[in-house]
């Protein structure tokens, strides 16, 4: 029987480059800088890394780079949801090959599904895959995974080992508990709710995957820690701090550019988003990083060194001079 999943797993970002390209160099950084920080462990594919709006050989080259640079450091829990059940199982094994320790698939999202679908989506997976699976419940995005389903599957399936839940439901996170928890010890109940982290552990849950993690590791690490140990007023502290970062990136831009916007103003360099900005979503941006400069001042966190300068591809050169030599051709003489 495998040990738990516990603690906070990261869903980080992936940074990009000028072209839209993975910024493979930055990522290392800022995987090694999440690992220094104190993250217990790492999940590159999630919603807060945008795994929709990568290619499915991009994704097979983030949790490459990420299990590459982690080098068994933290665990890695590798996003695999792909369209359909075969490309789920084919990233499954290929994930698998990679070692990573467990591989997390949200449920079946754009056709909303039946209870009963969603169950015979996940036991396919789970009866199937070679590596073990956490199932993600995010309701506000794919078909909800209630009770009796989570049941039966952690019955049926000794593969699926864990739950992300991101509905934030402490209620709900306690049903699923009481149900499975019983039948199989060994499972890990993750929330995704980073608002609720402090109740979610004091009910059970074993840690969670939160976005706020990939921009204030820290502090992330420290309630944790708090909760755990029973330090509660300390961790209930920590937990109104971390509200009054999240609540602002969350609601006030589209998910997850707040938390790009937070791990720019850690050091990294980011890059734009696949998905253009709207020029009211870049005046909200503008005022999130305001609100996230005051916030990592006022908890005296640091940056990042800044990596070194990106050397110029030829084409830029090249580029740069023609626009340098236009200019002059332009500006009239003495």
């Amino acid at each position: 029987m495998s040990e738990r999943l516990r603690g906070i797993l990261t869903p980080h970002m992936v940074p990009l480059d000028d072209r839209g390209r993975i910024n493979e160099p930055e990522l290392r950084r800022y995987i090694d800088w999440l690992i220094a920080r104190g993250v217990h462990g790492l999940y590159p594919n999630g919603s807060t890394g945008e795994f929709i709006r990568f290619t499915p050989e991009e994704r097979r080259r983030i949790i490459h780079i990420v299990v590459e640079q982690a080098a068994g450091r933290v665990p890695v829990i590798a996003g695999a949801a792909e369209a359909n059940v075969r490309e789920t199982l084919a990233a499954c094994e290929y994930y698998h090959r990679l070692g990573v320790r467990a591989v997390a698939i949200v449920s079946p999202f754009y056709y909303r599904l039946s209870p009963d679908n969603v169950y015979a989506y996940f036991r396919e997976i789970g009866l199937n895959t070679p590596v073990d699976v956490t199932v993600y419940n995010i309701p506000m995005f794919a078909s909800p995974i209630d009770v009796p389903t989570l049941q039966r599957l952690a019955e049926e399936c000794p593969r699926i080992v864990a739950i992300k839940d991101s509905s934030g439901d402490v209620a709900q996170m306690i049903r699923m508990i009481d149900a499975v928890r019983p039948l199989r010890p060994d499972f890990s109940f993750l929330t995704g709710w980073d608002a609720v982290i402090m109740p979610m552990l004091l009910v059970g849950c074993d840690g969670g995957t939160n976005a706020s993690s990939g921009v204030v590791p820290e502090l992330t690490r420290r309630l944790y820690e708090a909760t755990v140990a029973g330090r509660l007023e300390e961790a209930r502290r920590l937990q109104a701090q971390l509200i009054r970062l999240f609540d602002p990136v969350v609601q006030s831009v589209d998910f997850p550019d707040g938390f790009r916007a937070g791990v720019e103003m850690r050091g990294f360099r980011m890059g734009a988003s696949r998905q253009p900005l709207s020029e009211g979503q870049r005046a909200a941006l503008q005022q999130i990083k305001e609100h996230l400069r005051q916030f990592l001042a006022a908890e005296q966190l640091e940056s990042a060194a800044p990596a070194p300068p990106v050397p110029l591809e030829p084409a830029s050169i090249g580029r740069i001079v023609a626009e340098v030599l236009a200019a002059l051709q332009r500006t009239p003489s003495g």
